[in-house]
């Protein structure tokens, strides 16, 4: 489980163009964002996604209670969590099927959640201008809908947390 921000100052990426062209990307200035609460189950594929205009804890919260509700009733996830300030909030209200794993600091490529944020950014949201935070709205969301399950498993693949015998 990760949060990332995307927005009008968004990322510029490679671009085809033809040998000895000098192709132009746009790098827009304004300052609108939009966040993306994401969870993700490697092995499935199966995911969980919320866009919010900021991150902090009453917004975890609502993310929190949306996938403890997603889950099925006898299933029970451990969330594996950098340390944001809003993950280990005393005010965070965590659902009876929901546990979490915070990461050592400074660790992010321990996050399978992380790879996403490059892929989504990387594939659907650079090099484009966005005109204002609706356009962010559903430009995250047309993004996070082209997700199939196994790109996912593919993207959020993290060999330390298969058990091979």
């Amino acid at each position: 489980m990760d949060e990332a921000r995307f927005g009008q100052q968004g990322t510029t990426t490679r671009i085809w163009a033809a040998t000895g062209s000098r192709p132009t990307a746009v790098k827009q200035t304004r300052y609108e964002w939009v966040y993306l609460y994401a969870a993700v189950e490697p092995a499935t594929g199966v995911s969980v996604a919320l866009q919010a205009p900021q991150v902090n804890t009453g917004t975890m919260n609502v993310f929190l209670k949306m996938l403890g509700q997603e889950l099925g009733p006898l299933d029970h996830a451990v969330l594996i969590m950098d340390q944001a300030g809003w993950h280990k909030s005393r005010a965070l209200a965590l659902p009876d099927n929901i546990s979490v794993l915070l990461l050592p600091p400074y660790s992010p490529e321990l996050n399978p959640v992380e790879r996403l944020w490059a892929y989504l950014r990387g594939h659907y949201l650079s090099n484009r201008v966005f005109e204002d935070y609706k356009h962010l709205l559903d430009a995250g969301a047309q993004a996070w809908q082209r997700l199939t399950p196994e790109r996912l498993r593919s993207v959020c693949a993290c060999p330390y947390l298969t058990h091979e015998e």
